[in-house]
């Protein structure tokens, strides 16, 4: 990696701008797979030093790899290759889990724990969930990562009485409710648009700011009874989501 960063060909002013020029040097390495996906670039300062460039260009430089999406910086480990994300297909007509929808395309899944416990119920969840204000919930919070890219960040919220012990779930948290019997069959679902905030972007491993996809569902058992309530962030350079369209029956008086 020294020769990537040496101050070869920096003074061909013909070239453009020098911030350019390391955009266009490290696009290359990467291109070419000279720098692979996971590999820690040197410190901004190490990078000035062995190119000859200024750190106000070297950062210029990284800066606009970081927004295009080829690089990634992680708060006290530095800045890495990003991994290249394979766009996903989701049907939005199937009632199923991450870890299913996962398993379908062959793909190895592991969960990030941010927290899990049992919790005074938020007014949002009271009302979603149909809670009584004596009643507690079970919250399970995580980042769900596949072939070590992560993808979505799951913010489920469970009456108390439905699962009790959070320290039950391993992957997947539709599987445990069936175990328990309560496994949702339907659910209603809405899909936002929404800018990452710094710690989301952070824990998906993206530039702060950029798109994704706020996902909440309510889900219920064939009784009526509310199950689930999820919030998840997903990444907008990984999914798309797909629903069939029909032609709309024609009404009666069309008929006639």
């Amino acid at each position: 990696m020294t020769d990537l960063f040496s101050t070869k060909d920096f003074g061909d002013t013909s070239a453009g701008p020098l911030y350019l020029q390391l955009h266009r040097r490290i696009v290359e390495a990467i291109a070419s797979g000279r720098l692979k996906p996971g590999d820690h670039l040197p410190p901004e300062r190490e990078m000035a030093a062995q190119t000859g460039l200024s750190r106000v260009t070297v950062r210029k430089g990284i800066e606009a790899l970081v927004a295009s999406g080829r690089l990634v910086q992680r708060r006290g480990s530095g800045t890495f290759v990003a991994h290249r994300v394979e766009k996903l297909e989701q049907a939005l007509s199937l009632l199923t889990s991450f870890t299913e929808d996962m398993a379908r395309r062959g793909k190895e899944v592991h969960s990030q724990w941010l927290s899990r416990g049992l919790y005074t119920p938020a007014p949002e969840e009271v009302m979603a969930l149909g809670l009584g204000t004596s009643d507690q919930v079970t919250r399970l919070e995580r980042v769900r990562s596949s072939d070590g890219v992560p993808l979505a960040i799951e913010r489920a919220s469970l009456s108390a009485r439905v699962l009790p012990d959070p320290d039950i779930i391993d992957s997947s948290l539709y599987a445990a409710l069936e175990k328990l019997g309560k496994r949702p069959v339907r659910a209603v679902q809405r899909i936002s648009a929404t800018n990452l905030t710094p710690k989301d972007a952070d824990l998906l491993s993206v530039v702060p700011g950029v798109a994704g996809l706020k996902i909440e569902r309510v889900s219920y058992l064939d009784n009526g009874q509310v199950v689930e309530f999820t919030r998840s962030i997903y990444r907008g350079d990984a999914y798309d989501f797909a629903v069939e369209l029909k032609l709309a029956p024609k009404a009666k008086e069309d008929q006639t």
